[in-house]
Parts: structure tokens; C-alpha cells; sequence
């Protein structure tokens, strides 16, 4: 089956062959949006709009209009990014002691917690918790840096990829080629099967999105698990992620009919 649509939201995709970043709209056109000269990596979008890329040992930053530039040095093998909501984007590194680094937006760094095995995939949940995908288990950190077990066990060895629904349920893409759903307590079952996935994300209408490496392009997953192409080929499709939708000023919600209630939530989140 080959889907036709998805939110209202552009999708980026890395890919290895040719070394570039694709753009995708909603209705599955596909643009080339930026070619690089180095092997591609993992995707993130700020809530300004800016997509982030980690490369080898370093941080690219591209503007909405494709202008590339170098956010941040020093790395030693990226294997995911995840920005929290105060804007601060978290990088997993193999091989500088197993850490995930801390980045502000005007570039400084720290680390933020050290000792894991082989992080890669990184995910937040609504609490703000940073889920860590590791050689062997799924770790969870708090905000102050505090490291629990959160999933293990065969179906999490070489989970590549983390993302949460809007439910809470945390996805992991694994290395015997399936997505495992788990619940916020920790409840695994298995959603579908995948073969040589990547990085993934859930749309706006809470459908899921997998960058598949083996020129089968972009994966789409409904809520019961059930597969479909949103786009075919790419070649070996790395990075994912979805480019935010800016959010209406109040003067626009209030022109849509927007509840007073929904302004009100709206005003708090803002604070």
C-alpha cells in the first residue's frame, strides 16, 4: 500500500546515497534541500525551525532557507539528538564515555550525564525525561541527571531509534527488526516489523514515520501498526524528522474561533 498524505507538516530525510537531505511536503513531493559533502546523520528541528544534524564529531545547523553552518565541535561519534523544552539540544556519543551532552542554543556545552553503553537514540516525554537507547537496555534521566532502568531484555539490544506518541507510549526501533511498544510503566509489546530501520517520528495526527536504510524511503505506521510507503527509494535513508508548524498569534486562534479555554492554556504554556 502506498500512503498519500501526511500532516500538515514537512518531512526531512538524510540519506547516505549522494549525501543529501531531502524535503518532503505533506503530499509526498520531494525536494533535495541540501547536499553535503560529508556522510549524513541524524535529524532535529528547534522550535524556531532550524534542523540539526549530527555528523561524525560535529554539530550542522540549517536555516529554513538551507544555509548551513557549524553549531558544535568536539564530539566523538553522534549517535542521536533530542532538544528538550527549554530549547537545549541533548547528543548521545558512543565513545566520550558513554555521555550525553547538553548544548544551550548559543552553543555552550556540558555534560549531562556519563557511564552509559553505547547511547544512540534519544527521546522526551511530556515530564521531560530524557529516554536513552543503549547497547543493551533503554535508561531514563531526569532533568537533575538521576539514571533509572526503564526497559530490557532481547526485544531492546541495539535499539537505533526512540519516539513518543501522544499517549505517552515510548517506540523503539530494534535491531530484530521490530518496533516495540512500551507503555509509560514499562509494558512491552511488540507494534510491527521493519526491516534495517533508522530514525523515526510521529506526525501531527500521531502516525509514525521510519527512515528505512534499505532503499525502501520513508515507512508509515497507523496507530494498529499497519504498514505502508509514504515515499518509496531515497537509497539509505538515515535521519528523520518533522519541521514544526508555527503556531497562529492569539489575534489568529481568536479569528478561527478558538475556546476561551484553549487561550487561557495557551497564555499558561507561554509563561
Amino acid at each position: 500500500m502506498v500512503a498519500t498524505v501526511a500532516s500538515a507538516q514537512n518531512l526531512f530525510v538524510s540519506s547516505d546515497s549522494g549525501n543529501k537531505i531531502y524535503k518532503i511536503t505533506p503530499g509526498g513531493a520531494v525536494t533535495t534541500f541540501f547536499t553535503q559533502t560529508t556522510d549524513v546523520g541524524q535529524l532535529a528541528f528547534n522550535s524556531a525551525g532550524n534542523l540539526f544534524e549530527g555528523v561524525g564529531s560535529q554539530i550542522l545547523e540549517f536555516s529554513p532557507a538551507g544555509t548551513e553552518s557549524t553549531f558544535a565541535t568536539g564530539l566523538l561519534d553522534i549517535g542521536g539528538l533530542a532538544f528538550n523544552s527549554a530549547g537545549d539540544l541533548f547528543v548521545s556519543d558512543f565513545n566520550l564515555n558513554g555521555s550525553i551532552t547538553e548544548i544551550t542554543p548559543g552553543g555552550v556545552k556540558s555534560t549531562f550525564a556519563t557511564g552509559l553503553d553505547e547511547p544512540r537514540g534519544l527521546a522526551f516525554n511530556s515530564a521531560g525525561n530524557l529516554f536513552v537507547a543503549t547497547a543493551n537496555n533503554i535508561t531514563e534521566i531526569t532533568p537533575g541527571g538521576g539514571q533509572s532502568l526503564f526497559a530490557s531484555g532481547v526485544n531492546v539490544v541495539n535499539v537505533n531509534s526512540l519516539a513518543f506518541n501522544v499517549f505517552g507510549n515510548l517506540f523503539a526501533e530494534s535491531d530484530n527488526q521490530i518496533i516495540l511498544e512500551m507503555t509509560p510503566n514499562g509494558t512491552q509489546s511488540t507494534f510491527a516489523s521493519l526491516s534495517a530501520g533508522e530514525q523515526m517520528a510521529f506526525d501531527g495526527q500521531n502516525i509514525l514515520f521510519v527512515a528505512n536504510e534499505n532503499n525502501e524511503g520513508v515507512l508509515e505506521y497507523n496507530s494498529s501498526g499497519k504498514q505502508s510507503t509514504f515515499v518509496p527509494g531515497l537509497g539509505e535513508a538515515i535521519g528523520l524528522a518533522f519541521q514544526p508548524v508555527p503556531e497562529p498569534p492569539v489575534w489568529g486562534l481568536l479569528a478561527m474561533g478558538a475556546p476561551v479555554w484553549l487561550l487561557y492554556r495557551r497564555s499558561r504554556l507561554l509563561r
